[in-house]
């Protein structure tokens, strides 16, 4: 009873609610040496001829997780309701918030698409959901490493939903039953399972 009125309140969660609100914006889950936490993919569209504006000091590979999932995004532009014209006239800028920090590895690929789809549909992402995957060319959702790490950081943050690899379904069997029990699992194989849980319709 007394952990809020020592701590103060939550740091995260009203911030998820509120980044998320607009297209655009999906929470991914990251390790880091001191264990997981959330981490904010933003996407932007705006006139241009299809470059892929990165920032938020990106590693390599993770430069290389934001154009895979945008060629996934321009290969499957219909069956994701994005038009052609976006497409065509648009650039995409992706930046990774906390720019200081430098960021590595492929675990956040299924955030970027999340966000930049998002970006291009017009359609935001569900607020209390947060996602952690490799993404393919093809859209196969690939497994990472940290679970553990990254859902108890989910956790921390007041997430109430986490998306995982379908091959990390054991991962999550060996959490505690107490963190089991607070969050709702879902396991990919593809984007389209991403997509399904993670899209909410565009704003009237």
């Amino acid at each position: 009873a007394q952990v809020k009125e020592i701590l103060g309140p939550p740091r995260f969660e009203r911030e998820a609610a509120m980044r998320c609100s607009t297209p655009g914006v999906a929470t991914g889950l990251a390790w880091t040496r001191v264990g997981g936490e959330i981490l904010f993919v933003e996407a932007m569209a705006m006139p241009g001829k299809g470059r892929v504006i990165k920032t938020g000091q990106l590693g390599d590979v993770m430069k290389e997780s934001a154009q895979a999932a945008l060629t996934y995004a321009r290969s499957n532009a219909e069956a994701l309701g994005i038009a052609d014209q976006m497409l065509k006239d648009q650039q995409i800028h992706i930046h990774v918030p906390a720019g200081a920090v430098p960021k590595e590895g492929p675990s956040a690929g299924i955030a970027m698409a999340m966000a930049m789809i998002s970006a291009l549909s017009g359609r935001p992402v569900a607020a209390d959901l947060a996602m952690t995957g490799e993404l393919t060319l093809t859209g196969r959702v690939l497994a990472i490493g940290g679970v553990k790490e990254k859902v108890l950081g989910a956790l921390r943050a007041g997430i109430k939903r986490i998306v995982l690899p379908k091959d990390n379904e054991g991962d999550a069997s060996e959490l505690p039953d107490v963190v089991r029990e607070s969050l709702e699992f879902v396991y990919a194989e593809t984007l389209d399972d991403v997509l399904e849980v993670g899209l909410r319709p565009a704003a009237e």
